[in-house]
């Protein structure tokens, strides 16, 4: 006799989430991401054949390594980045919010 098909008692819906909007602005890069994307080639030319999990870890050791001062201009990309995002941020949400006033 074949097992019949049970539902968890309680089992709550699922919840939709709202789709996000593709012209939303993109979020600022830590100062780790600027300094991945510049050194990511560097890792790989240097070790032919690695994984793309181990070329992750040798990225993160290497940041590790760092000293502040050495860190510094990544985090001043990050900075940088940031301000950007909050600006265009700030622009999109009042682009909207005129939209809402005027429908």
């Amino acid at each position: 006799m074949p097992k019949e098909k049970t539902t968890r008692k309680g089992a709550k819906e699922r919840v939709q989430r709202r789709k996000k909007d593709p012209n939303a602005p993109k979020r600022g890069l830590s100062a780790y991401m600027f300094f991945a994307n510049d050194n990511r080639d560097k890792v790989r030319e240097e070790n032919p054949g690695i994984t793309f999990g181990q070329v992750g870890k040798m990225l993160g050791d290497k940041w590790k390594a760092l000293t502040e001062t050495e860190r510094k201009p990544y985090d001043a990309k990050a900075a940088a980045d940031k301000k950007r995002y909050e600006e265009e941020k700030a622009k999109y949400q009042a682009q909207a919010e005129e939209e809402e006033e005027s429908s």
